[in-house]
């Protein structure tokens, strides 16, 4: 494996209160300013239980690249270095790093993360375009420090390209895992070709000027700007992202209009929640969405309005970084967010997942905002 030497993340390139685990009800009392290092503390902490856990182990020695928990944590793990004064990746990110690159240079040789031939058609294909645009976005990000874009991060790409949809309704985009469960494995398949043109928009360079992609890049923005208009605010956020990042996507009056309306979605005490975000969508044990603010989608929100160049000053802003500031939990490090899918114990590894995410954007967006 290569040596990977990172001064920055995802953020590199775009650029508390206490809280009862079971209730999740937050408390502002006496809190103050997020913690740096009780974030990575947890982040590397999670990190730590998902790569030994059994569910996540895949074939080659390797380990799944979970959209709730590692991917997130690629991305947004380099942002912390410079407040914690590391030079270097820690060794949980290391060994993620390390993951990725194996599975990319294995690409022809390792299983899909969920083979048809034990989940089911069309699962190897979903698997495969999922997993692509991690590797490539992932990669990518931690090529950033260096200028130069790496021969496994070119791989990755290559990869990712190769799964492109070529024909029909679909054609720009990637297959995508689907599991029935909102907001990364269910009618995803939009938020994954997004993360694909963020990828691209990272890559240093100008890796987006070469001439074997321009037919890809054509096909990957008429497929986002055709289906812009039917997909959940969530996903429309996460496009205004990209689009910061690769021309194409967005007018400048089409950026305003999923501002203003993301901005219209913000709650009394500052901050978002994603229940606001995904449309008519209801878990599958029936329960109600929990509707109070969240670390997911008021990091996501956050980060998005930032790199789209909404001003500090503007009250808004303000508050929904102020929320992050007040809502980090002071012992574990961590931002609470709630299942799409199901009521669960936030106690719990798999009811953390949620938590994952929104810890990670969190510090994206508190660090995009220094």
């Amino acid at each position: 494996m290569r040596s990977i030497t990172v001064g920055s993340c995802i953020l590199a390139a775009f650029l508390a209160s206490n809280l009862n685990a079971q209730s999740g009800q937050p408390s502002t009392e006496g809190a103050g300013s997020w913690s740096p290092k009780a974030a990575a503390a947890y982040l590397d902490g999670r990190m730590a239980w998902w790569m030994t856990w059994s569910s996540a182990a895949r074939d080659h020695d390797t380990f799944c690249i979970s959209c709730h928990t590692t991917a997130p944590y690629a991305m947004a793990r380099a942002a912390l270095r410079t407040d914690l004064a590391e030079q270097g990746p820690s060794a949980n990110e290391r060994k993620v790093i390390d993951n990725v690159i194996k599975r990319v240079r294995l690409w022809k040789e390792v299983e899909p993360f969920y083979p048809d031939a034990k989940r089911g058609v069309p699962k190897t294909a979903e698997s495969r375009g999922t997993e692509s645009i991690f590797n490539a976005v992932i990669l990518a990000g931690y090529d950033v420090p260096t200028g130069k874009l790496s021969p496994d991060t070119r791989l990755a790409l290559d990869n990712m390209w190769a799964e492109q949809i070529k024909t029909g309704e679909a054609k720009g985009s990637w297959a995508w895992l689907q599991f029935h469960n909102s907001p990364w494995e269910g009618d995803s398949q939009y938020y994954g070709s997004v993360l694909a043109a963020i990828a691209i928009g990272t890559v240093p360079g100008n890796y987006r000027l070469a001439p074997e992609i321009q037919d890809g890049l054509k096909a990957l923005r008429e497929y986002l700007v055709k289906e812009r208009d039917s997909q959940i605010l969530i996903n429309r956020v996460m496009l205004l992202w990209a689009s910061t990042k690769l021309p194409g996507l967005l007018t400048p009056a089409e950026r305003k209009a999923i501002v203003e309306e993301a901005l219209g979605k913000q709650q009394s005490d500052g901050g978002f929640s994603l229940s606001a975000f995904v449309g008519g969508w209801k878990r599958a044990d029936g329960s109600p969405l929990e509707t109070k603010s969240d670390g997911y989608a008021t990091g996501v929100v956050t980060l998005a309005l930032e790199q789209a160049g909404v001003t500090s000053d503007r009250p808004e802003l303000k508050r929904a970084l102020a929320w992050l500031n007040l809502n980090q939990d002071p012992t574990e490090g961590r931002w609470l967010a709630y299942s799409l899918n199901k009521k669960r114990d936030l106690s719990t590894d798999v009811g953390r997942f949620m938590s994952d995410a929104a810890t990670a954007y969190a510090v994206l967006a508190l660090e995009s905002g220094n």
